[in-house]
């Protein structure tokens, strides 16, 4: 079958558009980040306006490894509540809210364990080396990050502050021109066809009647970029001569689409 794509001219994905927004009123802006499950106060990924409250736990933590940030240390044995020494798909399902406290949809927290489970045991461990600090450009987090669970919370860190940066009128949700701003600012320059298939299929919720989508929750918007990031370098990969079209058999189109986060 033949795919075309206009897409074909963007294949650089590297952008070099300077943030001026990206310090917002901290009062204002929703919150993003994640709860400890053994008590109610919620631990945020910090940006200098809040702070790391650590769980109340009935167990004391382990001292942290040699070289390790404490208070990662800390938000890391808060989730591991079995004490495992290794976080689950539960319980970083249970540790990771979006700014109105509903929790991550499944199919992100998988991705996640997927892109950060380097040594393929089916969970999360915390090694990993002391984080740098995130680039001052708003870009399209990479997922090559230090070992597992040090990766996994700068990479929610990395997208929080795109997801605060595009959300421009504060709803907590990416909508319309956000997700196109934000699409566009990471190279891709999608029509406006597209853009509206990936508000529905990532929206919070169904369209109610023939009104909009709701918005795209900061969970769902991590998953639609990673997405269209993935599909997008699947097409290049096939499309060896560059002119934006390709031909391929069933099973490696079903292999593509079947293959994406």
């Amino acid at each position: 079958m033949s795919v075309h794509s206009s897409h074909s001219g963007h294949h650089h994905h590297h952008h070099h558009h300077h943030s001026h927004h990206s310090h917002h009123d901290p009062a204002r802006a929703p919150s993003y980040g994640a709860r400890s499950v053994s008590s109610s106060s919620s631990i945020y990924s910090g940006h200098g306006d809040r702070s790391f409250s650590p769980a109340i736990s009935p167990l004391p933590p382990p001292p942290p490894p040699n070289g390790a940030d404490p208070q990662l240390w800390r938000w890391f044995s808060a989730v591991n509540t079995n004490h495992s020494g290794a976080i689950s798909v539960k319980e970083l399902q249970n540790a990771l809210v979006n700014g109105d406290w509903s929790k991550f949809d499944l199919d992100t927290v998988k991705m996640l364990m997927n892109m950060f489970d380097v040594d393929r045991s089916g969970s999360i461990g915390f090694n990993g080396a002391r984080l740098v600090p995130p680039h001052a450009r708003v870009h399209q987090p990479s997922d090559r990050k230090p070992a597992e669970f040090c990766g996994l919370w700068k990479y929610i860190q990395d997208w929080q502050k795109v997801f605060k940066h595009f959300d421009r009128d504060r709803s907590g949700t990416i909508e319309g021109y956000e997700l196109a701003e934000a699409l566009g600012s990471f190279g891709y320059n999608l029509p406006p066809t597209i853009l509206t298939l990936i508000e529905q299929k990532y929206a919070s919720g169904p369209a109610p009647g023939n009104g909009p989508p709701p918005g795209i929750s900061f969970d769902r918007f991590v998953r639609a970029c990673v997405v269209v990031k993935a599909l997008t370098e699947a097409f290049h990969r096939v499309d060896t001569d560059r002119d934006g079209w390709v031909q391929l058999n069933y099973e490696d189109f079903m292999k593509i689409v079947l293959s994406a986060p």
